[in-house]
Formats: structure tokens, C-alpha cells, sequence
């Protein structure tokens, strides 16, 4: 077997020593070429080669912008035979996609599962989005899960860590002093119904959870799945109260407190877009995107495989 060992070296977890052990691991497995990536895209320009060259598998050790760029490189033709299969080790901050598929938290154990699921050609089929024709694995956002991304970003690129409590108080702060609160400016369009008005932000999920705070999963959509389509949590009112029934939501991945005026979710959609009265910020998969006044979002059924 021939695969690929894409390494970000930038990514939370991704040191030296772990990347050694992962190596030296898989060796006996797999007839591996190890790329550090050194520059944005190249974890998707060295996918689309994998791809063409016929490569078995390519294994991502970082976060999950890794394994979007990395998706997003194997699938540039679309799902089909030739496609390798992606393997996973968490070496990000949050590994969402990783937890999401059962493996653990902690990259040496990760790697452990991954080993027997190789060595018993233990692969699983799963489902994606696409937004606006670009693929993501876990969840993209129209509106304001994305001006808090965006936010973020640019905490980060002025030398901040990307904490937990760093992207509570960022979320805080855009939602109450920097987001309209009053005038929304989305809606969602179905073909068949008529169209959810009113919508300050559209979460899309195409599992869960959505993200973690810490070691604690967040849910908007509890039942969102790789085996079904997508989940959108549709936000309608950014009055205090609301928040805080939407903050008890997520946490406890409950339907208490929810309203039709203050909420729109909807289960297993196969397509819908997302329109804009004025220019909006989105992102796909923790990476921003944007400003957008529209953006289609699409399921695929079953288009990638992987090692769990």
C-alpha cells in the first residue's frame, strides 16, 4: 500500500517526536512518503497529486483545515473508484473530524486505532457538504458563527492563541457590540417551500458535533450524522434571552426553549441556499470566507472513504 503522510507543522499537536512515532508506526503498513506543508493550499496541491499518481492512501497529521484542504484536493474531480482513502491523526486544537469518526483525542492513540483499522481494511463510507462547490467535512456557517471565525483569524494573526476562552469572548463581543441585532439580513430557500425569512445566521452541519468548547461538545443539531444529509440550525432573533436559550441549546443538545419566531432547525437536507440582502461573511469548516450574497450548500452522499 502507497500513501501519503501530509504533516502540518503548524498545527497545536503536530511536534516533532509525535510525527516520529506516527512515521515509524505506520511503516510496516504502508510504503509511506511523509510532506510537511510550507505554504496555504499546499496540503490540497499534494491530495490532487496523490490522486492522479494513484496513490492508496494520504494521511493527514494537523487540524481539520488540513483535512478540508486535503478533501477538497482528492475531490477536485469529484467522488469516484480512484480516490484514495483518507486516514486521520489529530494533531489540531480542536480535531473535530477525528472525535467525530470515534477516534481519540490523543495522536498516539490515534495512531494505534488507525494501525488496526489499516492492518483489518476496516473503512468507512461517509457523507459531505459542499458550499458553494468547495467541500467540507464537518460544518460551514452563513452569517455570524462566520464574522466570529473571521475575528479570530485576525486575533491570530496578530500573535494571539486560538483559546477557548479567547473564542468565547470573541463570540460575545461580535455578537453583542459588532453584529446588527436588529435587521437580518438572510433567508433560506428550499425548492417546493416557502422560503425561512428572517435569519441572522445559518449553521450547517454535516455531523456532530459542531465544535467543542474545551473538552465539551457543542450540538446544535445532535442528530446531524455522516450517514444522513445536512442540519442547519437557523437563528432568528439575537435579543439576549434568545442567545442564552440558544447558548443551553448547544450544550446540552436539547430542544428546550425553542421557538419557530426564534428558531429554524431543519434535519437530513440534500440541498438549499442561503441568500443575502447585503454582503455577509461565511466560512466551511473553521476557515473564512467571503463576504458573499449567496451561497449554495449541497449534500454528496458517500463520496470519500477512510480508515477508522
Amino acid at each position: 500500500m502507497r500513501g501519503l503522510l501530509v504533516v502540518n507543522p503548524q498545527a497545536t499537536a503536530t511536534t516533532a517526536r509525535v510525527r516520529d512515532v506516527l512515521v515509524h508506526a505506520l511503516a510496516d503498513l504502508i510504503d509511506l512518503d511523509v510532506v510537511p506543508t510550507d505554504h496555504a493550499g499546499h496540503a490540497r496541491e499534494l491530495a490532487a497529486a496523490a490522486r492522479r499518481d494513484g496513490w492508496d492512501v494520504v494521511v493527514t497529521f494537523g487540524g481539520d483545515g488540513t483535512i478540508n484542504e486535503v478533501v477538497n484536493g482528492l475531490l477536485a474531480d469529484g467522488p469516484g473508484p480512484d480516490v484514495p482513502a483518507l486516514a486521520t491523526v489529530p494533531g489540531g486544537s480542536g480535531n473535530v473530524f477525528a472525535r467525530a469518526l470515534g477516534l481519540p483525542a490523543d495522536p498516539v492513540e490515534a495512531t494505534g486505532q488507525l494501525l488496526d483499522a489499516v492492518r483489518d481494511k476496516r473503512i468507512r463510507h461517509i457523507g459531505l457538504g459542499r458550499a458553494n462547490g468547495q467541500w467540507f467535512t464537518i460544518n460551514a456557517g452563513f452569517g455570524v458563527d462566520a464574522e466570529v471565525i473571521a475575528a479570530m483569524e485576525q486575533l491570530r494573526r496578530e500573535g494571539h492563541q486560538a483559546t477557548p476562552a479567547r473564542y468565547l469572548a470573541t463570540a460575545v463581543r461580535q455578537m453583542l457590540f459588532r453584529t446588527d441585532r436588529r435587521e437580518p439580513a438572510l433567508s433560506l430557500h428550499r425548492p417546493g417551500v416557502p422560503p425561512v425569512e428572517g435569519i441572522f445566521a445559518a449553521f450547517v452541519q454535516n455531523t456532530t458535533p459542531w465544535t467543542y468548547f474545551g473538552a465539551v461538545p457543542i450540538e446544535p443539531c445532535p442528530r446531524a450524522s455522516f450517514d444522513t444529509g445536512l442540519d442547519v440550525f437557523a437563528l432568528r432573533s439575537l435579543g439576549l434571552a434568545a442567545i442564552a436559550r440558544y447558548a443551553r441549546r448547544m450544550v446540552t443538545a436539547s430542544p428546550a426553549g425553542s421557538t419557530r419566531q426564534g428558531l429554524a432547525v431543519l434535519h437530513d437536507q440534500t440541498g438549499f441556499e442561503v441568500r443575502a440582502t447585503r454582503d455577509v461573511a461565511y466560512q466551511i469548516d473553521g476557515d473564512a470566507h467571503g463576504p458573499t450574497r449567496s451561497v449554495r450548500f449541497e449534500s454528496m452522499p458517500a463520496a470519500l472513504r477512510t480508515f477508522v
